[in-house]
C-alpha cells in the first residue's frame, strides 16, 4: 500500500508542469555554478572583455532555448502533423485541432524558456559575466586618479579591473567602487528579468485559459489523454517491432536471439544480404502496407520456398 501511494505521488509529480519546471531551473542553476567555476576566466584585455562576457551570458541561454525545443517530442509531432508541407495531407485539419496545436506550442515555448531565463537571471544576479563585459565602459572621469591618464592607458586599466593582478595600486579603491556599481547594475537587471518573466507567465497562463476552446476539466482530460496515448503507443510500438523483427530474424538466420533451439540454423544467401541492406521506408507511397525495417519483404517472402537450411543434430 505504501509503495502504491509513493508511485502515485511520483507519477503525479512527473505530470506536474510546476515540478518539471522547478527541476529544470534547479539543474540549470547547478550547471551554471559548475560552468562558471571551471570555464569562465575574464581575459582582462582591451576589446575582448565585452565579447567574452557577453558570449558567456547570451550563448548558453540560446543553446538552452534551442535544446528546450529540440528535446520536446510534442514539438516534432506538431511540426510533422501541422506545419510540414513536404508530406501530402491525408485529411483535413479542423479549426479545433489547430487551436489545440497552438495551445500545445504555447505550452512548449513556456517550458523551453525556463532554462534560458533561469541561466540569465542567475548569471545577472551573480554579476561576474556582466562585470567582465562592462568593465571597459565604466565612467571614471570624476576620479582624480584618471585625470592625467591617456585614453589608451585608461582603457587598459579599465579592462584589467576584473583581474586583481592587473590593477595599479593607486586605483584599487576606484576598482572596488566600479565593481560594486557593476554588481548593482547586474543584479538590478536580474531582478527586473525575474519580475518580467513572472508577470509574463501569469498573464500568458490567464490568456491561454481564456482563449482555450476547452474548459478546465476538458483541458485536464485532454492533457492526461495525450500522456496516456504516448505511453501506450510507445509500449505497443516496442512490443510490435520486437515481435516483427524477431520473426524476420528467424526467417533470415533460422533462430531468434536467446533461443536454445538452433537445429534449423541457416546460412543467408548473397541475395538475402543484398535485400536486408536496402533500407525500407515507412508508408511513403500509396501502398496499403509499408516496410517497417531493414529486413525487406524478400527475406520474408522468398524464404517460404527455400529449404529450412542446416540442421544441427544434438
Amino acid at each position: 500500500m505504501m509503495s502504491l501511494t509513493l508511485n502515485n505521488i511520483v507519477s503525479s509529480l512527473q505530470r506536474s508542469g510546476t515540478f518539471i519546471n522547478s527541476l529544470i531551473a534547479v539543474l540549470t542553476i547547478g550547471g551554471q555554478q559548475l560552468f562558471s567555476s571551471f570555464t569562465f576566466r575574464c581575459p582582462c584585455q582591451v576589446g575582448k572583455n565585452f565579447y567574452y562576457g557577453s558570449a558567456f551570458l547570451v550563448i548558453p541561454a540560446l543553446i538552452l532555448l534551442i535544446a528546450g525545443y529540440a528535446l520536446r517530442n510534442q514539438m516534432w509531432t506538431i511540426t510533422s502533423e501541422y506545419c510540414c508541407s513536404c508530406v501530402p495531407r491525408r485529411r483535413n485539419i479542423s479549426p479545433l485541432e489547430r487551436s489545440l496545436a497552438c495551445l500545445r506550442i504555447f505550452s512548449i515555448t513556456g517550458r523551453a524558456l525556463v532554462a534560458p531565463l533561469t541561466w540569465l537571471a542567475v548569471t545577472l544576479l551573480k554579476g561576474n559575466y556582466y562585470e567582465c563585459a562592462a568593465s571597459e565602459f565604466a565612467s571614471v572621469d570624476h576620479y582624480p586618479e584618471f585625470q592625467n591618464v591617456t585614453a589608451s592607458k585608461r582603457e587598459e586599466i579599465l579592462a584589467g579591473f576584473p583581474c586583481d593582478r592587473s590593477t595599479p595600486s593607486n586605483v584599487i579603491l576606484v576598482r572596488d567602487e566600479v565593481a560594486l556599481q557593476h554588481r548593482y547594475q547586474s543584479q538590478m537587471l536580474g531582478w527586473i528579468l525575474i519580475t518580467l518573466a513572472t508577470i509574463a507567465t501569469v498573464v500568458s497562463c490567464c490568456l491561454a485559459r481564456c482563449c482555450s476552446p476547452l474548459t478546465s476539466l476538458q483541458l485536464y482530460y485532454w492533457t492526461n489523454h495525450l500522456h496516456n496515448e504516448r505511453e501506450l503507443f510507445e509500449q505497443a510500438a516496442k512490443e510490435h517491432s520486437s515481435l516483427l523483427i524477431g520473426q524476420r530474424i528467424k526467417k533470415l538466420f533460422g533462430f531468434c536471439p536467446g533461443s536454445e533451439d538452433v537445429r534449423h540454423i541457416r546460412i543467408p544467401s548473397c541475395q538475402d544480404w543484398r535485400d536486408i541492406s536496402a533500407p525500407g521506408l515507412l508508408c511513403m507511397g500509396d501502398t496499403s502496407q509499408g516496410h517497417y525495417s531493414f529486413l525487406g519483404d524478400r527475406v520474408v517472402e522468398d524464404n517460404e520456398d527455400k529449404p529450412e537450411g542446416i540442421e544441427l543434430k544434438p
